[in-house]
């Protein structure tokens, strides 16, 4: 039984905190546990480019998250794990895909048409600002999908568009070249997964400056949880949950049964301060052996490179290399030295077994023409008429197998001899009639 093949992209930029944590990296894990499923999962470091360009940065996060990961139980034994930029077969298949995609739906992808708006609010030029790198940024995503033929791709509600994309990419490949290259990837949408609050209360997001980080040392850890916001319900008070981000981070880490304890502490006014103190605690007894491996990872660069340079090389010998053979035949992108060439003789023979036509068409200097062809040969060409009509008369005479001298109205092709014209009319006359006794 063929298995699933689930992809998973990582943009390296910042640093993980505990939003990424429950809602991506510990859930994507435990989904790639499953026999029937065939996971990818790479760091997404092109994709940065397009906002970060602070380079140490660049390299500081793709080293953070990619230890992040496997601190946090992945295994590159049983799944794949790479770099984007590892792949030189996305970039080229990014391209493929730019001469097959459309431009009127890159116009209508969110980010751009976000940046598009927000430049007209303040009164700019509608691309001011705006580089090639964020209009084509749903053509890499593709490549990144289509280059393995992912089957399903989990992402959040804003990223839909770009799986749709995606599919109409490869689809439209499909159709062009004429083959099935491209399996049409899933946008799977998990309404389970949480979304953390932040110390502010708001979705946790880089953006907001409200995240904890998922591997903050303890005793940050602690301060960071004591600084989240509350009301002021004293102690002794009923607490509401709903609502509430102390319950909501407990809840994303806590058991059933711990969770049904913490909301009756809750109804029973429990102080913020012990609600605080208590999901440290439930929160530090999941992160700390997980921040022990972490902080082991990055004291070990090198390994970290080794893991995701093998996973690489691996990939590529297995898929990336030889579906970008199979879709650079399909595009024309092929050995020279094993085309076909024809001998002269056979071109001739070729040529010679096919109808002979006429052409008409009117040139830039305004006057008409018509010549006979046979295949690639050019066996008559007329002079220039001054109108339709007069070069429409002498075709009809032709057509009838009237031919006449040469350079009075038309002359024979390169070496072309009057009788090989004269076959060729025969033929022509004979193929009109047996078309019209059809």
């Amino acid at each position: 039984m063929s298995k699933i093949r689930v992809l998973t992209g990582i943009t390296t930029s910042g640093t993980p905190h505990l939003g990424n944590y429950v809602g991506a990296i510990r859930p994507a894990i435990a989904a790639a546990q499953a026999p029937d499923v065939e996971s990818f999962y790479f760091l997404a470091d092109y994709h940065s480019l397009i906002k970060a360009q602070d380079p140490a940065r660049t390299q500081r996060s793709t080293l953070e998250i990619a230890a992040a990961w496997l601190a946090c139980g992945l295994d590159p034994q049983r799944v794949w794990f790479y770099r984007q930029s590892d792949i030189p077969e996305i970039p080229e298949l990014t391209w493929l895909l730019t001469c097959v995609a459309s431009k009127g739906i890159l116009n209508r992808a969110h980010a751009y048409k976000a940046a598009v708006d927000k430049n007209r609010a303040e009164g700019e030029d509608d691309d001011a600002g705006i580089t090639a790198g964020l209009f084509m940024y749903p053509v890499l995503m593709a490549a990144d999908i289509l280059l393995f033929n992912a089957d399903k791709v989990p992402v959040g509600r804003d990223q839909i568009q770009h799986i749709e994309m995606a599919r109409d990419f490869g689809q439209r490949f499909n159709h062009v070249y004429g083959g099935d290259y491209f399996v049409l990837p899933e946008a799977v949408v998990d309404a389970q997964v949480a979304t953390l609050p932040g110390l502010d209360g708001r979705k946790m997001s880089k953006s907001y400056g409200n995240t904890i980080p998922l591997f903050a040392p303890r005793d940050e850890l602690k301060k960071l949880i004591f600084s989240i916001v509350t009301d002021s319900t004293p102690p002794g008070a009923p607490k509401a949950t709903e609502g509430s981000a102390i319950f909501q981070l407990y809840q994303a880490f806590a058991s059933r049964q711990e969770t049904e304890a913490f909301a009756r502490a809750f109804a029973d006014g429990i102080a913020w301060g012990d609600a605080k103190q208590a999901l440290f605690e439930r929160i530090d007894a999941e992160i700390a052996p997980l921040r022990e491996r972490y902080q082991a990872l990055l004291a070990r660069p090198d390994q970290i490179e080794a893991r995701l340079r093998e996973g690489a090389a691996r990939l590529r010998q297995a898929y990336a290399i030889p579906m970008m053979a199979r879709l650079r035949d399909a595009v024309g992108l092929r050995d020279l030295s094993k085309v076909t060439v024809a001998s002269a003789d056979a071109r001739a023979r070729k040529s010679a077994q096919e109808t002979p036509v006429f052409k008409q068409y009117r040139e830039a200097d305004g006057k008409f023409y018509f010549k006979l062809v046979q295949g690639d040969r050019v066996l008559l060409q007329s002079i220039g008429f001054d109108s339709p009509r007069d070069a429409g008369q002498r075709l009809a005479a032709l057509k009838q197998g009237e031919l006449g001298e040469p350079g009075s109205d038309f002359v024979l092709g390169e070496g072309v001899s009057a009788d090989e014209v004269n076959a060729a009319l025969a033929a022509f006359v004979a193929a009109a009639m047996e078309g019209n006794k059809a």
